[in-house]
């Protein structure tokens, strides 16, 4: 591996793809979560890769170091195009469901797109992963990144500070504030495991999308939901969590399901 880094850092494109390549999976889904689209990701994956190289000269790290160094030009170009974005209200999902339910017509056209494309089944863990990316936009764009890098993708607190140019002190209060606020807000907006919760559009789209399987045999195959009368929020939202690590939103059985979806919700919020 270090004769490889030497062979890239003389000029050697091939050989820092093969070095690249081994962060593609993390990287693009880490992109996609950020960017909440998928031709940008596969825009901002190129430009990383491009930057990378170019700038590969001035990489003094060990290779144990390189995905982060990776990682913190991915969050430098994505942060420049995120900081001229509107930020996502809490209602955001709701606007999305309300425009779907009340107009026929759009949800017709919705279905019909979704059912023509080939990763459409619903799968409710797949789901949570897609709420738990549109509850964390919500939050101000330091401490979604913050909350990915370390709680997600699992980088150390100093790697985390490194990519994003802060102190380890910064980001422990980032990382503080982030999960109490993600804490609160799925606390009072899943259906699936608080009656009080307003949220129903797991069972919504179960219903849409997956009639013939039941939906609540197969919400409490899910350790959350199993846990959710034993367990506090803050339990819960660490299952939530573990759940979402094992999630590669864009790859799955109801990815293509998503993303319309994703799309149609940043329409009716003119979030684009």
């Amino acid at each position: 591996m270090v004769e490889k880094l030497q062979l890239a850092k003389q000029g050697d494109i091939t050989v820092f793809n093969e070095l690249f390549q081994q962060y593609n999976q993390p990287l693009k889904s880490y992109l996609y979560r950020l960017l909440t689209n998928r031709e940008d990701v596969e825009d901002f994956y190129h430009n990383t890769f491009i930057t990378a190289f170019d700038k590969l000269g001035t990489f003094n790290g060990e290779v144990s170091q390189l995905k982060s160094w990776i990682f913190s030009i991915a969050t430098r170009l994505s942060l420049n195009h995120l900081n001229r974005k509107k930020r996502w209200s809490l209602n955001a999902q709701d606007e999305c469901r309300d425009s779907l339910v009340n107009n026929p017509i759009e949800q017709k056209s919705f279905v019909e797109k979704v059912s023509r494309s080939t990763y459409n089944y619903y799968e409710v863990k797949e789901h949570i992963d897609f709420c738990f990316t549109c509850i964390n936009k919500t939050l101000p764009i330091d401490k979604q990144i913050a909350l990915l890098l370390k709680n997600v993708y699992e980088f150390k607190v100093k790697e985390v500070a490194e990519i994003m140019s802060k102190t380890m002190g910064q980001v422990k209060h980032l990382l503080l504030d982030a999960r109490k606020e993600m804490t609160e807000l799925f606390d009072g907006r899943c259906a699936l495991i608080n009656q009080n919760g307003t949220c129903h559009q797991c069972s919504e789209l179960q219903g849409l999308f997956n009639p013939k399987v039941d939906f609540h045999r197969e919400a409490n195959k899910l350790q959350m939901v199993k846990d959710a009368a034993a367990f506090d929020k803050h339990a819960l939202y660490d299952l939530r969590e573990e759940l979402v690590k094992q999630i590669d939103p864009l790859q799955g059985k109801g990815t293509d399901l998503h993303d319309y979806f994703m799309q149609h919700l940043k329409k009716v919020n003119n979030l684009d």
